[in-house]
C-alpha cells in the first residue's frame, strides 16, 4: 500500500500508529520500517511517538489543530489564548496551542507548531467545555469563551487579588478584550466556573460584566 492509497483510507487530520498498522499489516511485513520510511520521505509527519499526520503534499484538507491538540495529550481541551483568539475575543493571532489537562504540565514542539498543556483541578475541568463535531475529524474539545477567559485569568498568578475596577483595566489593557465581547459572555457560567476554581477574581469578573450589562 502506497501513500496515496493510505490517504484514501484515512480522512482525519491526525491518527495513531495502531490505525496505520491496521491498514498496512495486510500488505507489509515490517510495518514499523514502512512507517519510518514514510516519515523520512515526508509522506508522514510524526508529531510524537505513535501519533502522525500526513505530509504537506498529501493533505487534502487543512489540518484540524484542535483535534491534534486533543490527541497529543489526553484528556485535554483547547483553552487559554488560543481559544480566546479562536472566538475573536483577543485581537492577536496565537501560534502556540495551549490546552487544559487533568495531567501534569507538558509541551510538544512539532512541525505544526508548539502545543502546551496546563493542569487544572478536577472540580473545574469539565465545566464550560464544548464538544464540537465535523464529519471529517469527528469530535473535538475546546473551552467555551467563558471557560477560556476563566482559565486564562486563573493561570495568570502574577495579578494577585484584584478589585472590580482593577479587573476592568486588566481585561481591557492587559488581555485587550473589547467590552462588546465581554458583554456577550454568560455571567452565570463564569460564576459557576469561579466557584469550582474558588476564585474571587473570577467571581468579580462575573459581577463586573453583569453590572455593565445592566447599565448598558
Amino acid at each position: 500500500m502506497n501513500i496515496m492509497q493510505l490517504r484514501k483510507k484515512i480522512t482525519i487530520s491526525v491518527f495513531t500508529h495502531d490505525r496505520l498498522k491496521s491498514l498496512l499489516s495486510p500488505y507489509i511485513n515490517n510495518v514499523n520500517a514502512k512507517i519510518s520510511y514514510m516519515v523520512k520521505k515526508g509522506e508522514l509527519i510524526r508529531l510524537k511517538k505513535g501519533v502522525y499526520t500526513f505530509g504537506q503534499d498529501y493533505q487534502v484538507n487543512p489540518i484540524d489543530i484542535i483535534s491534534v491538540a486533543n490527541i497529543l495529550y489526553a484528556p485535554s481541551y483547547v483553552s487559554y489564548d488560543y481559544a480566546l483568539s479562536y472566538y475573536g475575543l483577543i485581537p492577536e493571532r496565537v501560534y502556540e496551542i495551549t490546552s487544559a489537562t487533568l495531567r501534569g504540565k507538558k509541551s510538544f514542539e512539532t512541525d505544526l507548531g508548539r502545543f502546551s498543556y496546563k493542569p487544572v483541578p478536577l472540580q473545574a475541568y469539565a465545566i464550560g467545555v464544548d464538544w464540537l463535531y465535523d464529519s471529517t475529524n469527528g469530535g473535538k474539545l475546546i473551552a467555551t469563551p467563558e471557560k477560556a477567559l476563566c482559565d486564562k485569568v486563573r493561570s495568570d498568578r502574577g495579578i494577585g487579588r484584584l478589585s472590580q475596577e482593577k479587573l476592568a483595566a486588566y481585561l481591557e489593557h492587559d488581555l485587550r478584550i473589547e467590552w462588546d465581547a465581554l458583554l456577550s459572555l454568560d455571567t452565570e457560567l463564569i460564576s459557576v466556573i469561579a466557584t469550582a476554581y474558588r476564585s474571587s477574581n473570577l467571581q468579580n469578573i462575573s459581577k463586573l460584566i453583569a453590572k455593565r450589562k445592566r447599565s448598558a
